[in-house]
This record gives C-alpha cells, structure tokens and sequence, in this order.
C-alpha cells in the first residue's frame, strides 16, 4: 500500500536578532546596536502513516495563512504524488500569490527523501555537491556599522580573507536611500575588491526613480559588477521597464525574486526583462517549483541564482547545472545572520559557514539532511494549527 499522509502540523514560533532594528521609513532589518527584533517562523510537520514525517522551517504569515486553506486536501493523499499536489494547489490557490505551497512542497521533498534513504538532490539528479558562496549583505544603517562606501569596502575585504568569492551590496533604504551614496559604494567597493571578486549590488527597489536606477547602473557598468538586482521602485515586476533599463546598461540585471509562479517567470525571459533568473523554493512553489524555473531558464539559455540560503536552496542548486552561487544572507561585521535557532546538527548559513575555497557543500542526509530540534522551537511557540 502507499503510504498516506495522516496529520500536518504548522507551529509559529519566535526569535530574537540582537542589536538588529528597522530603517526610518523602511520595512528591512538593520544593524542597531542595543536594539532588539523578533522574527517569527514556521515549523511543518507532515506526518504518515508510513511512519516517516516530512519536515521544513520557514515560511511567513501569507504563506502559513494559504497553508490554512490547502492542508485538509492533503490529508489522506499519497505524499509521493507530489507533481499531482503541486498542480491542484496551484489552481487552488489561482488568486493568490502561491506562497502557500513552498513549505508544504518542500516538506513533501523532505518526506521522500527519508522514505527513500536518499538525500533531496540525488531524487532530483545530483550535479555537484559543493558550490561557491558569494557574502550577502544586511542592508546599509546609519548607527556605525555599514555606513559608508568604506564600511562596505572594508567588510569586502574581510569576506575575500574568509574565502568569499563574490560580495553583494544592499545598499541604504527608507528614509536613508541615496543614489549617489550607492554609486560611489558600488566603486568603493569594486576599487578594492573587483579584481578578486565577483560583485553584485541589489538595492531592494528602494531608489525612488529610473533615473536613480540608471546613476547606480553606469557606476556598475564602471567596475564591471556581475549583475544588478531589483533596481528600482517598481518593486521588481516591470518587464517593460527592465527591458528598457537594460537597453542602458552593460551590467546584467537579475530579476523576478517579486514575481510568483512558472509563467510569470517564463513570461519575464522571453519579454527580454532580465539576464539572470531569480528563483526560490520557498517562494516559487517548493523545491517542485523552483527547479521547473530553472529548467526554464536553461531552455532559453540563462543561469538561475537561487535567493537566499536554506537546506532547501542548497539541494536545488546541487541538481542545477546553469547556477553560479549559492547566497549567504543577511551577513554583517558586527552581528548575526538572521538563521533561526532551530538545527539539532551543525547546519549553519552564518558568516563563517564557508570554507577556505568560499564553499558550502549540500546536506548528505536523508531528505533534506537536517536535524531539527523540535524541543528548541516548541519552547519557543507562539501558536500552532493542525489538520488530521
């Protein structure tokens, strides 16, 4: 008999990210000494009867209140039939955004994996097993951590000395977005580091203008940046205005991180609006959905780079041949990455997780191969739903 899925279980919980704050005006997390923030997650559980239970950390509100709408379906299916769910949930949730469905897709990945005694990237076909990192910043603050072109130039330096191969600037945003600052960032840092990395810069589409956009663009094309992420204020989604931007500059542009789906992705390639495709399991529909990206894009012939860091990110990237770097994110001088405290094993995304060669290596575990400590983030709960 197939096995079946017999329970779910979504637990929010909290943790704190000391000496963290927000930018006046602004929605991104910032170095603030003395400050505290909590940051809230969730945990899934997708118990069988097979006695093996898929598992995933991650996920936001938007995502876990679809979750709440999709789950009773998956209660007594067949969790293998995973292509099958993905496609129903997709319909079902056709007026959404699909955030719903990357936790649970991704903890279906987890559960096949263990059933199978095989790690997520050998069921989808293993392509390597350790990739080059590239450092990822927090975003620019004004309370004397990255706060000038030097401060950005300086962490630079200290992430080549780790073995970092490549670095990417968020520069300031809210009330502290200046345009001119971030172009002279983007030389600062390339002044320094450029002949020894690949650099990137993505400004979170805070500049405010196109024409902001194009004065930090010309200063990338300048020093000769891998690739320019979400530029401007349109927040991402503009094919028309990426095409144009692109007709300006020299500098690649990576986009769609701020669109959901397979079409829309595809869409974005063939209108000419990006160079480099974005891609996330969490966001794009799971590990099911992510990889359908990344197939696309090498039909058309372009990289995927895979949006931040995650057990998920790193199984998708070793069955991925046409991607570059995996990302280490939100990385600082002077405090922690925002990685919740929930491993059991020595899984780790902060600053120091590289090796002499800038590497991370995949998870050799059964399914996604990481230890969750369930004691950790039931003592930490701040609410829980299930569906049997």
């Amino acid at each position: 008999m197939p096995p079946e899925i017999t329970r779910i279980e979504s637990v929010e919980f909290g943790y704190e990210l000391p000496d963290v704050g927000y930018a006046p005006n602004g929605f991104s997390i910032v170095y603030e000494p003395g400050t505290t923030t909590e940051r809230k997650l969730f945990a899934l559980r997708v118990e069988t009867d097979a006695g093996v239970t898929g598992e995933y950390v991650g996920g936001n509100s938007p995502a876990a209140a679809q979750l709440n709408m999709v789950a009773d379906y998956l209660v007594g299916k067949n969790p293998l039939d995973r292509e099958q769910h993905w496609s129903a949930l997709k319909r079902a949730l056709r007026k959404y955004d699909w955030m719903g469905m990357g936790p649970i897709d991704i903890a279906l990945w987890d559960f096949a994996g263990k059933y199978r005694d095989a790690p997520v990237h050998e069921l989808l076909g293993t392509y390597r097993r350790s990739f080059p990192s590239y450092a990822s910043t927090y975003q620019g603050d004004r309370n004397g951590g990255l706060d000038s072109p030097e401060a950005y130039a300086d962490f630079a330096e200290d992430c080549l000395e780790m073995g970092y191969q490549g670095f990417k600037i968020h520069d300031w945003g809210g009330d502290w977005t200046d345009a001119e600052e971030s172009a002279e960032t983007v030389r600062e840092v390339g002044r320094r580091v450029g002949d020894e990395m690949d650099l990137m810069i993505d400004p979170a589409c805070n500049p405010v203008t196109f024409a902001d956009a194009l004065k930090i663009g010309k200063a990338c094309d300048e020093m000769d940046y891998l690739w320019y992420e979400d530029p401007y204020r349109d927040g991402g989604i503009s094919q028309h205005g990426h095409r144009k931007l692109r007709e300006q500059l020299e500098t690649p542009l990576l986009q769609t991180e701020h669109v959901r789906g397979l079409e829309p992705h595809t869409d974005f390639i063939a209108a000419d609006a990006t160079d480099f495709v974005r891609a996330d399991p969490e966001y794009d529909g799971g590990i099911t959905g992510a990889m359908k990206i990344a197939r696309v894009a090498e039909g058309f012939g372009l990289d995927v780079e895979y949006h931040a860091p995650g057990p998920a990110q790193r199984h998708c990237l070793a069955a991925t041949r046409n991607s570059n770097y995996y990302e280490v994110a939100l990385v600082h001088p002077d405090c922690p990455n925002t990685q919740p405290p929930v491993y059991a094993d020595d899984y780790s995304d902060m600053l120091d997780t590289v090796d002499e060669d800038g590497h991370v290596q995949v998870p050799e575990g059964p399914g996604l191969g990481v230890e969750y400590d369930w004691d950790e983030i039931y003592d930490r709960e701040i609410g829980r739903r299930t569906y049997e």
